[in-house]
């Protein structure tokens, strides 16, 4: 046991560096490519501030903000999912198909529906809508899922998830026909999984949950690795499962609702990416977190850096490039959890 875990120590270390390393490599080319191309010497020049002012704009008022939203949002969705499978013991739990996503759509709809701007220092208040979406659905979702006797079944929670999605979808999309066609492209885009958020004060917006929810899910690393137990042998350790499954979830609901409401509806990136994560490191959340936030933050930014790109000059939602990837993936594994 004493060469095991240094040895799993180790691995994580190492997989961590290799992981950190392709997230720089991708953000780099992303840095480089558009519509717009800047040499990777341009962008380095820019970076310390020798750049031309073409190639200041072109950077630090389009590209940078934009990479650094899919940056944050992907490495969210991947810590997100990892805990959700924490908390849930539910492999196949993801906050796109339980239906959190859903209720952070509808509640940008909501915002979007009593005409705030979308820029500007209002869209501070942008999260917090679809924060208070995403709360409500988890509520709905675990108030039917749960069994006073059995707790909640994984099955069931997928089942009512999805259902609770299928409500929330028909109410934003109700709500979204009720707009001008303006707000309507922007909430038909959102919906689709395109990265919007492409100003700094989205990344002012985003970055302060971020910094908030990623530090106290990883400190909770024990908690959720105690929940694997089962919640009677957890509780026989001494873990507060109910107050502490409460905190986690809220934390949870809050970085995968921050995150999508800067990204869009992506799915599946807090399915696959504590898979890949619990592949490379193994199931202790300590490592897994934090591969699973590089593994999501890799996903996100390639997906989008694809779509703008190789589909010029009509680009793509990022959330299609991950979903045609991540939809066969979940697929395969239903099939294997079967």
């Amino acid at each position: 046991m004493r060469s095991t875990v240094p040895s799993r120590g180790k691995r994580s270390i190492a997989v961590s560096v290799t992981l950190l390393c392709i997230a720089c490599t991708v953000i780099v080319i992303s840095l480089n490519t558009g519509t717009i191309r800047l040499s990777p010497l341009a962008v380095l020049q820019t970076l310390i501030g020798h750049g031309s002012a073409d190639d200041q704009i072109v950077l630090f008022d389009y590209r940078l903000p934009r990479i650094l939203i899919t940056v944050l949002a992907g490495a969210g969705l991947g810590i997100s999912g990892a805990a959700l499978q924490g908390i849930t013991r539910n492999p196949l739990a993801d906050p796109g198909i339980l239906g959190l996503h859903a209720g952070a759509a509808l509640g940008l709809m909501v915002f979007v529906s009593l005409s705030y701007s979308m820029d500007g220092s209002i869209a501070l208040l942008i999260p917090l809508f679809t924060f208070a979406g995403g709360v409500i659905s988890a509520l709905i979702i675990m108030l039917l899922a749960y069994d006073r006797h059995n707790g909640v079944s994984p099955i069931k929670l997928i089942l009512v998830g999805i259902a609770v999605a299928a409500g929330f979808h028909a109410l934003t999309l109700y709500l979204s026909l009720r707009l001008d066609e303006d707000t309507y492209s922007f909430a038909a885009r959102w919906l689709a999984g395109s990265v919007w958020g492409r100003d700094w004060i989205h990344v002012q917006a985003l970055l302060p949950w971020i910094t908030v929810c990623v530090p106290y899910i990883w400190s909770r690393s024990k908690t959720l690795d105690a929940f694997g137990l089962g919640d009677a042998a957890a509780t026989g350790i001494g873990t507060p499962v109910r107050s502490q499954r409460i905190w986690l979830l809220l934390c949870t609901v809050a970085l995968s609702a921050i995150s999508v409401s800067m990204a869009g509806g992506i799915g599946f990136v807090g399915l696959a990416a504590p898979h890949l994560a619990r592949r490379l490191v193994g199931p202790m959340h300590r490592h897994l977190i934090p591969a699973a936030g590089l593994i999501g933050m890799v996903i996100l930014v390639t997906a989008d850096t694809i779509g703008r790109t190789i589909f010029q000059p009509n680009a793509i939602p990022a959330g299609i490039v991950v979903a045609a990837i991540g939809a066969p993936y979940f697929l395969y594994l239903l099939v294997r959890t079967k």
